[in-house]
């Protein structure tokens, strides 16, 4: 196998930033944050959705935003409230 044609595969600590949830998986990417979770330190980086909190894996049906997306598509197209 060719040498540093392979990038670094790390444990990386995953945070769910709409309900809190944590998870350590491996990965490839290389976050400047780091944070300690469970007595070791860990790379950390922060997700707006996961399987934690998607209406598909949790079984609820509704919209999750938490970055206005929808907010913003209404003023753009002068939907919402009249």
């Amino acid at each position: 196998m060719k040498k540093n044609t392979h990038p670094d595969y790390q444990e990386v600590l995953f945070e769910d930033t709409s309900n809190g949830k944590r998870f350590v998986i491996r990965s490839t990417l290389k976050p400047q944050e780091k944070a300690t979770h469970e007595g070791k330190e860990y790379p950390l980086y922060r997700l707006s959705i996961s399987s934690y909190s998607h209406p598909l894996f949790i079984g609820k049906n509704q919209v999750v935003d938490t970055e206005g997306r929808i907010d913003k598509f209404n003023k753009r197209f002068k939907r919402g409230a009249k």
